[in-house]
């Protein structure tokens, strides 16, 4: 039984580690400064509850704030009195203040522009220059050049002096104004309290220095309004200034609600209050965000917490029209959002519950789904160009009355709308069923110069070697002028890479046989003319698409083993004289070795009981008994070397192009019979099988 918590004042208490808070009621608890490190909190609920630092926490965090205002009013008065050296009387100090007055301008132009790294690098450019420039100056005065080096040098120090005050200020400055951001949030703490203490030290080090006091208070009040607009600017999100963000919420968050490491897997914070806690390396598969409070306040690690757009999204649910380009969304709990018209192409929303979310006309394009919980989305008018769906993807109870198969562009301004008749629309539940068959597909994309036939035998000779993937076509494109895609649905854990490489190695040899070779294995063969007939029409359409119902899903049941290579082949497609080559075949015979022993005939045996089978065959005609001939004699000569990876090759290409010649056959032909018990047998003594 869960455990229950809920409404319990749980301030500081330990649960670092705990495995047995699966299903824990949380809800309305106050857990501020509570340890839930390492904890399995997977469906836990902590919705209205109240997350945070501990009051003690939170004044210590407010002291050290006021010090380091201290701190950044006495260094921006350090600068001023540097600035004010333009009324001295000496030269060299007023060379020396209107250095310091020109490095804070750059540095504070730089800074706005740029971020605080970028300001900083500049005012370290200048001590750099200025620490040079010293040292040619302390030669100067041993003698080794004139005085007017000792100008140069005096100016350049101020530069040191004022940049590195100046660095470390503006610094400060921005941090503490950070931090009094987060805390005025956090803990009721103005601003103007640390402008405040600012502008007290700086009237303190103004006194001491009565030279110059009106020069260092305009500095100081200067640089404490600079620090807190850089820090307005990084709690706003902006990315210029993500270093002084990130260092404040970390600061803030010293001593709050710590979920590091958590497994929070389908947690609930509805409406929860989440300042100053740590996500860091916690799971967040399918975790509810809806309504919560502060969730900008957090220390996200590198979870999708860290993205400001994100936590917006799922704070309110409104995603609409929203680039989501290449996030990675993994296990994000979008139930029921307005996603409409939003992008996410090449956006990873693998484990994402999706569940009754409005994705109409949203773009789904490389878009991965493994895993994505879709059960009453709406999907109408969505672009679902190549998007990843599995067969754990679930799509029952979609919404959908129409889909485009692509993204509409200049070139193509017709998306391939699903129905493609304008004025249909799925059904309930047609849709599930139209996308089905390609959850888990092979694609093979042809590129130039299509050669049906090649295509249809070599996907019947992998559908043969591969019975376990279950291969069906169930999609045909075409692509441009001589381009196709041909898609075919395959079994859960078939290795797509291995089966796309076996199909184009046997693809690109087949294509290199002459028109009568493919005949011959194709002619006799319903099923690979049609898969061919069906290609050919496609080729010569102008736009083509086909899913679904090919007709072409008894592909699957076809048995041909062996892929074909063009090595080595010894046939042509003359009519020669059956006696000659049958001669031929018995003299190469007869340069194979016998088999060493009876019982187990090697190839010279079973190649010659196969020459007699053919010769005796009464349903083959003189031309398809020669060709047979020729490739027991192209087996023969390969036989010699069998173990050649060349000669393997070619007896693959004869034993796929005699299986071709038989299957036409009928299946009282005693060369079939023979066929299916030697072929195999031979196969296997080249390793084939």
């Amino acid at each position: 039984m869960a455990l229950d918590f809920s409404g319990q004042n749980l301030r500081g208490r330990n649960f670092k580690g705990r495995k047995d808070l699966a299903g824990a009621n949380f809800s309305y608890a106050d857990i501020r400064g509570a340890n839930f490190t390492n904890a399995n909190l997977t469906g836990a609920n902590f919705s209205h509850a109240k997350a945070g630092l501990q009051r003690r926490w939170a004044i210590g965090l407010v002291i050290i704030s006021f010090l380091l205002s201290g701190l950044s009013g006495f260094l921006w008065a350090v600068n001023g009195y540097l600035v004010s050296l333009i009324f001295s009387s000496s030269s060299n100090d007023q060379i020396g203040g209107w250095v310091a007055l020109v490095t804070l301008i750059a540095f504070f132009f730089i800074t706005i522009r740029q971020g605080i790294i970028s300001g900083l690098g500049a005012v370290a450019f200048a001590f750099a220059f200025a620490v040079a420039a010293t040292v040619v100056a302390t030669f100067a005065v041993a003698g080794l050049a004139a005085g007017a080096f000792v100008v140069v040098a005096a100016g350049a120090a101020a530069v040191a002096f004022a940049g590195a005050a100046a660095a470390a200020a503006a610094g400060a400055a921005a941090v503490v104004g950070a931090f009094a951001g987060a805390f005025a949030v956090a803990f009721a703490v103005a601003p103007a309290v640390a402008f405040a203490v600012t502008a007290a030290f700086a009237g303190v080090f103004a006194g001491a220095v009565a030279v110059a006091a009106a020069g260092a208070a305009a500095a100081a009040v200067t640089g404490t309004l600079f620090g807190i607009y850089i820090s307005w600017r990084a709690m706003k999100g902006d990315q210029k200034h993500s270093l002084i963000r990130n260092i404040a919420i970390a600061f803030a968050a010293t001593g709050g609600t710590s979920f590091r490491g958590a497994n929070l897997t389908n947690a609930d914070f509805t409406q929860a209050t989440l300042k100053s806690t740590d996500f860091r390396n916690t799971i967040l598969i399918c975790s509810r965000w809806h309504q919560a409070k502060m969730l900008d306040r957090v220390r996200p690690g590198s979870t999708y917490l860290q993205n400001t757009q994100v936590r917006q999204l799922l704070v309110t649910g409104q995603g609409q029209d929203k680039n989501f380009y290449r996030e990675n969304l993994r296990g994000i709990n979008l139930k029921k959002a307005n996603l409409a018209d939003a992008s996410f192409i090449g956006a990873d929303l693998s484990e994402a519950n999706l569940q009754d979310a409005d994705l109409s006309r949203a773009k789904l394009k490389q878009t991965q789904l493994d895993g994505t919980d879709l059960t009453g989305a709406t999907l109408t008018g969505a672009y679902i160009e190549d998007w990843g769906i599995t067969n754990t993807t679930k799509l029952h109870g979609v919404r959908c009355e129409y889909v485009f198969m692509r993204l509409p562009t200049k070139e193509d301004p017709d998306p391939l709308r699903k129905p493609d008749n304008k004025q249909e629309v799925f059904a309930d539940g047609d849709f599930a069923d139209f996308i089905q068959p390609i959850f888990d597909t092979l694609d093979l994309y042809h590129n130039q110069g299509v050669d049906p036939r090649a295509v249809a035998i070599a996907f019947k000779n992998l559908a043969e070697n591969h019975p376990e993937a279950e291969l069906e076509i169930v999609a045909m494109e075409k692509r441009g002028d001589d381009k196709i895609l041909l898609r075919a649905k395959t079994a859960a854990g078939s290795d797509k890479s291995q089966l796309s490489a076996e199909y184009f190695d046997d693809y690109n040899q087949l294509k290199a046989l002459s028109q009568s070779q493919q005949l011959l294995l194709i002619e006799k063969d319903s099923y690979v003319s049609d898969l061919k007939n069906m290609l050919t029409t496609a080729l010569g359409q102008p736009k083509f698409y086909t899913q679904g119902d090919t007709n072409m899903s008894d592909i699957s049941g076809i048995n041909i083993e062996g892929s074909s290579n063009v090595s080595g082949i010894a046939g042509n497609n003359s009519i020669a004289n059956l006696g000659n080559i049958s001669g031929n075949v018995s003299i190469a015979l007869t340069q194979l070795p016998d088999a060493t022993d009876a019982e187990k005939p090697g190839i010279k045996e079973l190649l010659s009981q196969l020459q007699d089978a053919i010769i005796q065959s009464t349903y083959l005609s003189e031309e398809e008994k020669a060709e047979a001939l020729e490739q027991v004699k192209a087996l023969a000569e390969a036989g010699k070397t069998p173990q050649e990876s060349t000669k393997q090759k070619t007896a693959k290409t004869a034993i796929t192009m005699l299986k071709g010649i038989f299957s036409g056959l009928p299946a009282v032909a005693s060369l079939v019979e023979a066929g299916n018990k030697l072929l195999p047998a031979i196969a296997k003594l080249f390793s084939l099988g």
